[in-house]
């Protein structure tokens, strides 16, 4: 969101243009001529959904689901052949393409009225934005009481927090000392003193590094995130724990699957 407010904030969109009726949802009747002519005033980010608001009161719901990007380039760099997977962009006065680049079109573009963003139907069941001085122990406990999953899962529902996903609630769980199978209801309490500072933490700091790229992700510009070299448990079966003696005292970051994710953890160290 920070690398297309950079190219986008303040400028008029001279064109848009879609090549395909759908992605993960159909593309809004209209999209493309609703945005010509319209400026950019800002950008809002909501859980993992982004809102560009535009002049006439209209924001741009985008969601980059699995392997989406939005990348900019200025228009005499783009190659002559059409950009591969490339399914909505827009251009601007300046000569300055978004693209929304999707191989697997699990990504989504969706318009509503800017006054009613938090009333459209992907996000009005969300939970607390983590980064909001309002998400405390206090208020992640009350979440969290009664919950029988483990608490992995419940840090995944975005009812309960919103925006986290699976790298970054292993890396929180692993700062926090907080095994992923513990069972939810009994981390409220205590236990939520170390979780909520841990999950901010791992958040600031996965954005000042410009995210985590695995496969697919990348910035507006092109460019890749750095958070994946910080990784203290993710992806990292078999090799030590940082905190740990080694052997014979631990074994070593440990895999898991839940509910169909990779869980990593140290068994030792997180109870």
């Amino acid at each position: 969101m920070r690398g297309l407010a950079a190219v986008l904030e303040g400028r008029v969109i001279r064109a848009a243009s879609i090549s395909r009726p759908a992605m993960r949802w159909p593309f809004p009747e209209g999209l493309a001529a609703r945005l010509a002519g319209a400026s950019v005033e800002g950008f809002r980010r909501r859980a993992k959904y982004m809102l560009m608001r535009l002049s006439g009161g209209d924001s741009v719901l985008i969601h980059l689901g699995m392997s989406g990007r939005m990348v900019a380039r200025r228009v005499e760099d783009l190659p002559n052949e059409p950009i591969a997977h490339e399914h909505f962009a827009m251009e601007t006065e300046e000569g300055i393409r978004v693209g929304f680049v999707d191989p697997r079109r699990f990504g989504s573009v969706d318009l509503v009225r800017t006054a009613s963003e938090d009333q459209h139907r992907l996000l009005a069941g969300l939970g607390p934005e983590p980064l909001e001085e309002a998400f405390t122990p206090a208020l992640l406990s009350v979440a969290l009481a009664g919950k029988q999953t483990p608490i992995k899962a419940a840090l995944l529902d975005q009812k309960v927090v919103a925006g986290l996903g699976n790298i970054y609630v292993s890396e929180a769980l692993y700062r926090a000392r907080i095994s992923p199978r513990r069972v939810a209801a009994s981390v409220a309490g205590a236990r939520t003193v170390r979780l909520v500072p841990a999950i901010k933490a791992v958040l600031e700091e996965s954005i000042a590094a410009g995210g985590s790229s695995l496969r697919d992700y990348v910035h507006a510009d092109g460019g890749i995130g750095f958070f994946q070299e910080r990784f203290r448990v993710y992806d990292r079966e078999g090799l030590p724990c940082e905190a740990c003696p080694g052997l014979p005292a631990c074994e070593g970051i440990k895999r898991i699957v839940q509910s169909g994710r990779a869980s990593f953890y140290c068994p030792r160290l997180q109870r």
